[in-house]
């Protein structure tokens, strides 16, 4: 028995780089400086900067059933200087072509005297305020195509 259900290798044939300008949105940057460069398979290797205001969807529930909905996560927003932490997750190709950016933030921010750390999905609404990079590691293309997952009735990589 394994744990694993699918597992691919693929190497890495370089490193963008890519600076979100303030007042931009993180994911719109994200995706247009995945486009300039023609990359629709990579993976994040790191996110660092300053945010206005992020936006966090998590998993609130399980659901009974597949896909999950929007009743089935926790939306929270936070709107005030905010430390983006780390950027996690993967650039896929999608059926039709297109390039599907899979992401996950970790951000702190300060609450009275406390540091607060949140994480959650990275969506619309997060705003770069100040050195917002991401570091994009770049797959060939095809490395990673989408399928739809019978399991989740999405959308998902497909490492077979």
């Amino acid at each position: 028995m394994t744990a694993v259900r699918d597992s691919k290798f693929s190497p890495c044939t370089g490193i963008v780089h890519i600076r979100i300008k303030p007042g931009a949105d993180l994911l719109a940057g994200i995706q247009e400086g995945l486009q300039k460069h023609g990359i629709t398979s990579g993976v994040f290797l790191s996110g660092l900067g300053a945010l206005k205001k992020a936006v966090f969807r998590n998993l609130r529930v399980f659901p009974a059933s597949y896909p999950v909905q929007a009743q089935d996560r926790l939306y929270f927003e936070v709107e005030k200087p905010i430390e983006l932490l780390a950027i996690n997750g993967w650039i896929a190709e999608r059926p039709d072509g297109g390039a599907e950016v899979h992401a996950h933030i970790t951000a702190s921010y300060v609450e009275g005297d406390k540091v607060v750390a949140v994480g959650g999905h990275l969506m619309t609404g997060v705003i770069a305020a100040i050195k917002v990079v991401v570091a994009v590691g770049i797959l060939p293309p095809g490395s990673l195509p989408m399928s739809f997952d019978a399991e989740s009735q999405s959308l998902d990589i497909d490492l077979s």
